[in-house]
C-alpha cells in the first residue's frame, strides 16, 4: 500500500528524530527481537507467516512440560529443526547495523530474545549479547545438565535416532532456548539488568515489546533515566513510552539510523 503524501511525512519525521536520539547516545542498548531476523530467512513465531501460526503443535514443542512428557512431539521437534533456516542463515544489514554501533564505540549491549546467534555472526563481540532466551546451537540434558552442540545430535538424527537422549545419562536432549515454563537463566537477568541500568539509549527492534520478564527492561530503563527509540513493523507494547517510534523494514532503517552524524 502506497504511502500518503502525509504519511510520508510523519514517517520521515519519526526517522529524523529516531536518528537524532541515536547520533546523540553514547551507551547504546539494543533490544531485539523477531523481526530482525525475518529479512534473513528466519520467520517469526506469531506474524502471519511465523511459525506457530502456521503449525500450533511447533508451540507446544516450545512449552516445557509439553516436550519433557510427549515423546511423539518430540520426535516432530527434532524433525523440524533439521530443516530449520538457522542453520544457513546470514546476518541482514540489521544485525551489521547493531555491529557497527560496537564499532562506534557505543554499544553498551545487545539484549536478544532471538536464539539464531546472527548477532554473532555479524561481528558484534559475543561478550555484548545477552541472549534472553537461550540458544538453538546447543542441547542440554535435562537430567545431568551436560551440554552439547545441536550439531551432534542432529547428526544423529540424519542418522536415524528420532528422539536422541543424553550418551552420559540417558536423559532427555533439550535446545538450549528458553521454553515457556522454564525460568531464565538468573545470570543473564543479572547481565541485563546491569546494561539497562548503565544505558542513555535503548533501541528496540523486531520486537513487539510483549514477552516479559524481557519486555520490562524497557520501562526499567526509562525510570533510569535512558531514551527510548522502537523501530518494528507493528504497535509495541510500549509505545507511549517512546521518544521515537520508526514503522519501517528494519534493514533499511537500522543502517541509516546508525550512520555518524
Amino acid at each position: 500500500m502506497e504511502r500518503t503524501e502525509a504519511g510520508r511525512g510523519e514517517a520521515d519525521s519519526g526517522i529524523d528524530k529516531a536518528r537524532a536520539l541515536v547520533a546523540a547516545a553514547r551507551r547504546i542498548v539494543v533490544m531485539s527481537g523477531a523481526g530482525i531476523s525475518t529479512d534473513s530467512g528466519i520467520p517469526d513465531f506469531r506474524g502471519p507467516q511465523g511459525v506457530w501460526t502456521r503449525n500450533p503443535r511447533a508451540e507446544r514443542a516450545s512449552t516445557l512440560r509439553d516436550y519433557l512428557e510427549d515423546a511423539d512431539l518430540r520426535v516432530e521437534a527434532w524433525r523440524n529443526r533439521l530443516g530449520h533456516p538457522a542453520w544457513t542463515a546470514s546476518p541482514n544489514a540489521g544485525h551489521r547495523a547493531v555491529a557497527a554501533l560496537e564499532q562506534q564505540g557505543r554499544l553498551r549491549a545487545v539484549l536478544t530474545q532471538n536464539t539464531d546467534e546472527l548477532h554473532q555472526k555479524a561481528g558484534t563481540d559475543p561478550a555484548l549479547i545477552v541472549e534472553l532466551h537461550g540458544t538453538m546451537h546447543h542441547v542440554v540434558c535435562w537430567s545431568c545438565g551436560e551440554r552439547a552442540p545441536m550439531e551432534r545430535a542432529l547428526a544423529r538424527v540424519r542418522d536415524g535416532e528420532a528422539d536422541p537422549h543424553c550418551r552420559t545419562c540417558g536423559g532427555i536432549l533439550k535446545s538450549t532456548t528458553i521454553s515457556f515454563g522454564q525460568s531464565l537463566d538468573p545470570d543473564v537477568l543479572a547481565r541485563a539488568d546491569a546494561a539497562v541500568e548503565d544505558c542513555d539509549l535503548v533501541l528496540a527492534v523486531g520486537t513487539t515489546l510483549s514477552v516479559h520478564p524481557a519486555a520490562g527492561y524497557v520501562p526499567m530503563a526509562k525510570r533510569h533515566g535512558a531514551g527510548l527509540v522502537i523501530v518494528n513493523a507493528e504497535p509495541t507494547a510500549y509505545d507511549r513510552l517512546a521518544d521515537a517510534v520508526v514503522r519501517d523494514s528494519i534493514s533499511d532503517v537500522l543502517p541509516v539510523l546508525v550512520e555518524p552524524a
